[in-house]
This record gives C-alpha cells, structure tokens and sequence, in this order.
C-alpha cells in the first residue's frame, strides 16, 4: 500500500471553531441572539451556570446560522475538497450545537460523519478525544485543530495538523514538530480597521460651538475639545465594535464590508470584546475631567448608539433621522465640553444638515444593492422603489439647511456677534455647494464613503470650507 493509499484508510478528524472557520460560532450565535431580542441579556447568565453545552443548545435552539456566509480558511478547505475527493472519510468533530455542525456539513458537502454537540455532552478537550478513540481508535485517526481545547485529541491522533493556533496550540505544535497550517496575523492596519478610525472626522464637531462663539484662540477651550475629541472618538470605536458584532451575516454579505476584521475572521470576538471594554474606560475617564453635562451628553450618546445598533437602523426613517440627531449630539457635546450654550439656530441647521447627508447614505444604499421590487435592504427598513422619495427628502432638507442659516444670518444674535455680518453670508450658498456636489455625486454612483467623511476628506469641500471659515474669522473682528 503506498503512501497516498495508507493516509486515506484513516480518516481525518477537522475541529470546526477556529480551525475550518475563523471565528467562534458560540460567540456569533449569542449576538444573533441579542440582535433578536436583547432581552436574551437576562437569560444568559441562567444558561451559562448550566454548564457550556447548556449555553451552546439554549442559544442554537433559538437562532439559525447562514453557513454559506461564515469566514472558512480556504487552505484548508481546499485541502480537505482535494482529500475528499480522492476518497478519504473527512469527519467533522467540534463543540459546536450539531444543529450548527451538520448545518455546515450539508452546505460544504464533503464530511462523512459529524461529531458535535449534543444535549449537555460538551464535545471538546477529554470528550472529543474520547469520542473519536471510541469511533477509531488510538491512533487511528488525524485530526486537525487549533487550540488548547485540541491538545489531548493532538495526543490520541496519528498525526495532528496544527491551523491558525493560539500560545498553547503553538507550544505543543513546537515541541512535537506537527504540521502547521498558519494564518495571517493582524497588523496594525487591521487594528485601525477595527477602530474605524476615519470616522473619528466626525467628532470634529466638536469643536464647532467653540468657533462659533470666537473662542478658538483659548487654550483651556482647546483642551476641553481635545478631551471631548479624545473621549467621544474611544466610544464611538466601542460601539462601531459592538456594531460589527451585530451585523457579522449582513457585513459578509456586502461588497466591502466583508472585508471588515470580524466580519473576515481577521480579529475574534472575544479579542473586540475586550476592545470594547479599553476603548468604553479610555472614553468615560477622560470625560471625568470635563464637566458632568458632558458626561450626561456622552451617556445618551452611547444610549442612542447602542439602541440604533440594535433596532433603529432597521426601522424606515427612524434610522436617518436617529443618524442626524447623532451628528448634532456632537455639537451638544462641544457645547457641554466648553461651557458654550448652543443656540436653537444651531440645533435647527444641524438637524436637517445632517438628516440630508443621512439620506444619502441610504439612496446610495439604495442605488448599489441588487434586490427585487417590493423587497426590503437586508438589515433595513427601504426598498429600492424609495430612492425617489429618499433622494427628494434629501434634497429639501439640504435646502432647508441653507435656508435656516439665511434666516439667521439675518437675525439680531448675528449683528450682535459679527461687526461685519454681511461677510458670513456666503455661507449659505456654500452649505447649498457642499449638500448638492454631494447629492449630485451620489446620483452618479461616485459617492463611496460616509458623506460626512468624504466633506472632511475631499479637496474641492477643504478650499470650500475654509473660505466659509476665514470668512467667519473676518466677519467676527
């Protein structure tokens, strides 16, 4: 019997949860789950102290998980296709709920037994190893697994296949010399993507009571705007995290948000759980050295975030108009931050400003998802027979932007504050450039990116910008 003939007479025994796939179907599953109804949270607990098997059936029980999505390590698969193929028996073994197991075993089509979870028997470390030896043997199978669960089935197996391991896979896989299938490590790139830190440009915002009220030489305004920033930017990242959790299926879905640290299985769960934990720390200690109507601004913040992660966003309207009052909260915050009242003029161009940038987000939704007539986006509350409306209602809030500054640039608060007000009034027409340029792009199919974003970020908005704002300087001496 050659060498080909002798590997295939003994079956190979895969590990499912970070080894064919690279990410916990435990932790996707409990966020499926409070995405469903959060209300799961109390629960939880209750499942837990019955043990992981408990836990793991209770959540499978409740949910379904879409197989043909998850994040597989595609060296691996196409070694275990190319196995299959040639005759080998391919056994799936995992800790995983069989409902999930034989789920993913049906759609890949190539496992001829599947071992997985049943009842409260955990099928992992000592129960794993003792099931397979049961099945075939000491020795009579290999297996291929990833961490430190897997180190007594690594010792029972003919030979064992280390993929993507942890510090204790790894160790092992060192000192025994097994093969190894590695994975790429994150970098700091993946770190930045995860933080999504190009939205901290939003938090800008910040500063804008602080430039209104012609206090941008102060130094201790300066540094309350900078905590501001420091703080709001680390909760925003949390959320974004907890954000990405939510949204794993729709995001591996998506063009490019697939490519997204977990949505790709590039970072864990637990790895953005404890980011969540750093990042929610950084940003409430911070805001402890500003005033507590900050603080209060920044806990609505999180409130309204949190609640549009898990329900808003899905709901017509609701969600553009929760996007807008987002937008705003930042110049409350700059407000609360610095001591600055903020003026209804302000809160009334920030409302339909920013509902208008909201909007685009959704016709250029709208405009790049490939669904039928009279269905809804996945993970939201429009059809592709709204972008007329939605284009529309953008349009007129932009309009109504520039019109609540006209009217305020005419008022008696504006004469008050500006020796020469006649010289801010080109701030209209260039609210009316920035809100249509980014209309007209969207309709183009060249809008790529958070609207907010792309006015921060785009050259052609800069200049424009900064005229209005040398003009604000002028207008105010």
């Amino acid at each position: 019997m050659d060498a080909r003939s002798d590997r295939n007479a003994i079956p190979l025994a895969v590990d499912l949860d970070g080894t064919l796939i690279s990410t916990d179907l435990l932790w996707e599953g409990l966020f499926i789950l409070l995405k469903k109804n959060p209300l799961y949270i109390f629960l939880v607990p209750f499942w837990a102290a019955g043990g992981p098997a408990r836990l793991k059936q209770a959540i499978a029980q409740r949910i379904d998980i879409d197989p043909a999505s998850l994040p597989y390590r595609d060296v691996l698969l196409q070694r275990l296709r190319a196995e299959h193929a040639e005759g080998r028996k391919i056994v799936l073994a995992t800790g995983t709920p069989r409902k999930f197991a034989e789920a993913i075993a049906g759609h890949l089509g190539i496992f001829d037994r599947v071992l997985a979870t049943d009842g409260l028997d955990n099928l992992t470390a000592g129960k794993k190893r003792a099931s397979l030896v049961a099945a075939y043997g000491d020795g009579g199978f290999d297996y291929a697994g990833n961490s430190r669960h897997d180190l007594k089935v690594f010792d029972a197996a003919r030979t064992a296949i280390v993929v993507a391991p942890d510090r204790h896979a790894a160790r092992w896989q060192a000192a025994n010399g097994a093969e190894m299938v590695p994975a790429p490590k994150p970098t700091f790139r993946t770190i930045v993507k995860m933080l999504r830190v190009h939205q901290w440009l939003k938090n800008s915002l910040i500063v804008v009571p602080m430039v209104l009220a012609h206090q941008y030489f102060s130094p201790n305004m300066i540094w309350e705007c900078m905590l501001a920033f420091i703080s709001f930017s680390a909760v925003a990242s949390a959320i974004y995290i907890l954000n990405d959790f939510f949204d794993l299926a729709l995001d591996r879905k998506h063009a490019t948000k697939r490519n997204r640290p977990f949505a790709s299985g590039a970072l864990s769960i637990p790895f953005g759980i404890g980011a969540i934990v750093v990042l929610l720390a950084v940003g409430v200690c911070t805001s402890l050295a500003l005033s507590i109507e900050f603080l209060a601004v920044l806990g609505a913040y999180i409130v309204v975030t949190t609640a549009y992660s898990l329900s808003f966003k899905r709901m017509l309207l609701v969600d553009v108009l929760t996007l807008a009052g987002l937008y705003s909260i930042r110049v409350l915050a700059g407000a609360a931050a610095t001591g600055v009242a903020v003026s209804f003029w302000l809160l009334a161009f920030s409302i339909f400003f920013f509902l208008s940038l909201a909007l685009v987000k959704r016709y250029v939704e709208l405009r790049t998802t490939a669904i039928p007539a009279g269905e809804r986006i996945a993970g939201r509350g429009y059809r592709t027979e709204d972008q007329e409306i939605v284009a529309q209602a953008g349009m007129a809030s932009a309009f109504s932007s520039a019109l609540v500054l006209a009217l305020y640039m005419d008022s008696v608060a504006v004469r008050e504050l500006y020796p020469h007000p006649w010289l801010i009034w080109p701030l209209a027409p260039i609210v009316l450039y920035l809100t249509m340029r980014v209309w007209i792009l969207a309709r183009r199919d060249e809008m790529h990116d958070d609207p907010v974003v792309f006015i921060i970020r785009d050259w052609r908005s800069q200049i424009v910008v900064f005229i209005g704002a040398v003009l604000l300087v002028i207008g105010g001496w």
